[in-house]
């Protein structure tokens, strides 16, 4: 048996490779065109949009590995079927559980690929291509528009205009907010600084800071050219801060959650994307697993083409299910790990049944 499942399970991984190295080269043209509207600005030329392109394919892997799993497996246990090798299998006693599980272990090796792509390889290649084309198109650049970014550092709000280096901010704005003797929030300071860059530890120095103290019947106000202040931001959570969830990796999701709840800032969304990542990562194994009864039934005589076309369908309702659940959740304000796991849970509900149904 243990002979048989990694037969099974090798043709599941082999094609699913395939199908990978299909889906990501397409994936990567459509990425290379999306960069032809920024090539000319600046410094970024065709060899940069190349090359960004080529650090984003571990990402694009990542995020179409379930797809291609459910693809890969149609496809690769649609040749045993066709071949009767399958038929075999069961006239020698096999169950069509046993054949799942076998889909089931390649469908957890591709969940530990999965694992390494998202959370060791496609966040610091993703983050380097940010910069490899923000850094060739501006000396400067905003974080978001003119407005940019807003972090909250216990009592004090934190306003980011532009990143001129790695590490170094500039154009900052500085609230300070204290609790009034009537308990309500009330500002009671006003900063700003040229620069900002981490020096070791918690500490920040501030370049050419100004500050206006408000008291209750006059402002003092305090120039330096520099100062340094201890702060919990550290310039991992400003990267965080305006990524995009999906391209983070699980142990950046979690500390920025709870650098949001800690703080007392709304947290709903990146949960949402927390438990997504960890149910979407899992539903690799079930795609595997969904494949079983689809060759064993309709698509057990059906071609390659018919197959992939099946396994495309079915990914794209998946998707548009998640998708839909996610901002669903956002605007109703559901529970995030509701929202993560239903699709995984319709998934799974779905596939056990179809095994079922199968003779």
């Amino acid at each position: 048996m243990r002979l048989l499942d990694r037969y099974l399970a090798r043709q599941v991984l082999w094609y699913t490779l395939l199908v990978m190295g299909a889906l990501v080269s397409l994936a990567a043209l459509f990425v290379f065109i999306d960069q032809q509207s920024d090539v000319g600005v600046g410094s970024f030329r065709m060899v940069d949009a190349l090359f960004v392109t080529m650090l984003m394919m571990p990402l694009q892997a990542f995020q179409l590995l379930p797809i291609g799993a459910l693809i890969g497996a149609l496809i690769g246990l649609g040749n045993l079927a066709r071949g009767s090798e399958l038929i075999v299998v069961r006239a020698a006693g096999v169950s069509v559980w046993r054949v799942a599980y076998a889909a089931g272990l390649a469908g957890v090796l591709l969940v530990g690929l999965g694992a390494m792509l998202g959370e060791f390889l496609a966040p610091p290649l993703e983050a380097y291509a940010y910069q490899v084309k923000a850094f060739g198109k501006y000396t400067n650049f905003s974080f978001s528009g003119h407005a940019g970014m807003w972090v909250k550092d216990g009592d004090r709000i934190v306003n980011i205009q532009e990143q001129s280096a790695e590490n170094i901010f500039g154009g900052l704005l500085i609230y300070v907010i204290e609790s009034g003797a009537n308990g309500r929030q009330q500002l009671v300071a006003l900063a700003r600084a040229d620069r900002a860059q981490p020096l070791t530890g918690k500490t920040w120095q501030l370049d050419n800071y100004a500050v206006s103290r408000l008291a209750a019947d006059h402002v003092s106000t305090e120039r330096l050219p520099t100062i340094n202040v201890d702060s919990d931001i550290n310039p991992d959570f400003l990267g965080l801060a305006v990524a995009d969830p999906d391209t983070l990796p699980l142990r950046g999701l979690y500390r920025y959650v709870e650098h949001l709840k800690a703080n007392g800032l709304e947290s709903r969304s990146w949960e949402v994307a927390l438990w997504s990542r960890i149910a979407r990562s899992l539903s690799t194994i079930l795609m595997c697993i969904l494949a079983v009864p689809f060759v064993f039934g309709p698509l057990r005589s059906a071609g390659a083409g018919s197959r992939t076309a099946i396994g495309i369908g079915i990914g794209v309702v998946y998707f548009l299910i998640n998708r839909t659940l996610e901002n669903s959740g956002d605007v109703y304000g559901l529970n995030p790990q509701l929202v993560a796991w239903a699709p995984a849970a319709l998934l799974a509900a779905f596939t056990g049944v179809a095994i079922l149904r199968v003779r």
